[in-house]
């Protein structure tokens, strides 16, 4: 929790005879108290593996708005005009049922991974791990490592504390002003931002974002920290739903670690009467979120394996076999199959379940992609003027038709209309053009011969035919008002 938060007292008295006056209480905290976490930087194959998912997101974040495709942002998502550009993918507004389908992708896809590898996700790819693994790695390059970090704390203010922390918040701050220009940048084309900095000609909503982002970025990565995890992310709240006793999780082997204890290098623990943790604390030291994993899985636990890397380095010195904090099952730790087995333990109902309704919404996705016409057409009745009589005597019916390229090249459209016998249709203009990803609003006459266009309402359909490809039609229906 936050160090604003207050303690609120609760009085506790014990039983006491009637009519006798309270001499005593006891004060009991609801929350506790926040104690800053100092994580000791942790070497092996798991950080590794960290520092590459941090490197490999901030590469996609920072990298994607560059990129060019067709002479515009590769990745842009532009409001004003109401689509999204994905490289050669145009979405529009009408297309908003892929973005439901991508949610429930990556819904599905989290409470898969969830089931069969507990919190990987939090351990290497969620944005809080990663800023916050970007957070510690400045406060280390300027404050230096665990015990510096402690002791500067500790020491009075004085110029150099000054100085070391100003340069590691200026540095924090430069990362999360970053961070959020980038941000904007997906909105609004990125190469436009740079032109407008020097003068920062920036509308209200653009400033608010990039403001706002790098607010939060350096408010939750460099102050709360684990905090987020530990209170705020409903993940973790809810993670337990979804475990099961073959999940992959991290785990302390207790059986070979116990009864633990001190000892020298080289001596023989059975000897003792000890197990192989030596109680050196050093994964509770490297923890990000402060916990001691020897005491069990706990919510607070986000996977990220520091303590692995930490307990195999100290093994590897003492002689030891590495594995005495390791990724394993429930099962497998409480010798109910091998761990060579766990990977055959996949197969079991929720994770099958999980992974049939992930691939129904993925492909149902991409064959309707696969599906998509390369335009859209949207057909709109001129409400003022429903019916009029021409000056050959023939009934007109006026229609707003929307034409919508998804393309990337310019296309051109021919409509005619059916329905009605002898139906005559005449757009505002000869050629109906459409440039590539753009829309055109085209007013067409619909003319019926009044024999035919009785009092009332005909259907009719009205046939958008491509030039450009003439087995590409669209086909929308539309009414006929007679009189």
């Amino acid at each position: 929790m936050s160090d604003s938060l207050k303690e609120i007292p609760i009085k506790v008295e014990p039983p006491r005879p009637k009519g006798q006056q309270p001499d005593d209480s006891e004060t009991v905290s609801l929350y506790e108290s926040h104690t800053k976490i100092y994580p000791r930087a942790a070497k092996g194959l798991f950080n590794n593996l960290r520092v590459l998912f941090v490197i490999g997101t901030q590469l996609v974040f920072l990298g994607l708005p560059w990129l060019s495709w067709n002479g515009r942002q590769a990745l842009h998502f532009d409001l004003i005009e109401r689509k999204f550009h994905l490289f050669g993918l145009t979405i529009w507004p009408q297309d908003f049922v892929y973005l439901a389908a991508l949610l429930m992708c990556c819904a599905f896809g989290l409470f898969t991974w969830t089931t069969i590898a507990g919190r990987l996700w939090c351990g290497y790819s969620c944005p809080q791990t990663v800023y916050t693994e970007i957070m510690l790695w400045i406060e280390q390059w300027v404050e230096g490592d665990r015990n510096k970090r402690i002791k500067l704390d500790k020491s009075p203010m004085s110029l150099r504390k000054f100085r070391i922390k100003f340069t590691k918040h200026a540095l924090m701050i430069v990362f999360s002003l970053w961070t959020g220009f980038t941000l904007v940048g997906y909105f609004t084309p990125i190469r436009d931002l740079v032109a407008a900095a020097p003068r920062f000609d920036y509308g209200p909503w653009e400033a608010f974002w990039m403001f706002f982002y790098a607010g939060f970025t350096y408010l939750l990565a460099n102050f709360m920290r684990e905090q987020v995890c530990k209170y705020m992310c409903p993940y973790a709240r809810f993670q337990s739903v979804m475990f099961d006793a073959d999940t992959l999780i991290i785990s302390y082997d207790e059986k070979r670690g116990e009864p633990r204890g001190a000892r020298k290098k080289g001596s023989d623990p059975k000897e003792q009467g000890l197990g192989s943790c030596i109680n050196c604390s050093i994964c509770v030291q490297v923890c990000p979120v402060g916990i001691d994993i020897r005491n069990g899985l706990q919510y607070e636990c986000i996977g990220c394996a520091a303590c692995i890397d930490a307990c195999d380095e100290v093994m590897d010195k003492m002689a030891y076999p590495r594995g005495l904090i390791r990724y394993t099952t429930e099962n497998a730790l409480e010798g109910k199959y091998p761990e060579k087995a766990i990977v055959s333990r996949l197969k079991r109902p929720r994770v099958i379940l999980y992974t049939l309704v992930l691939a129904i919404v993925i492909a149902t996705a991409i064959g309707s992609m696969l599906m998509r016409k390369p335009f859209k057409v949207d057909v709109l009745r001129d409400r003022a003027s429903l019916v009029r009589e021409t000056d050959a005597g023939w009934l007109e019916n006026t229609y707003i038709i929307k034409i919508i390229n998804t393309t990337e090249q310019k296309q051109h459209f021919r409509i005619t209309a059916t329905g009605l016998p002898g139906l005559k249709v005449q757009a505002d203009r000869g050629d109906i053009a459409v440039a590539a990803t753009g829309n055109t609003d085209v007013t067409v006459h619909v003319q019926a011969d009044p024999q035919y266009a009785t009092k009332g309402s005909h259907e009719i359909r009205f046939l958008i035919d491509s030039i450009n490809n003439p087995s590409l039609q669209v086909e929308e229906k539309s009414s006929f008002i007679g009189e």
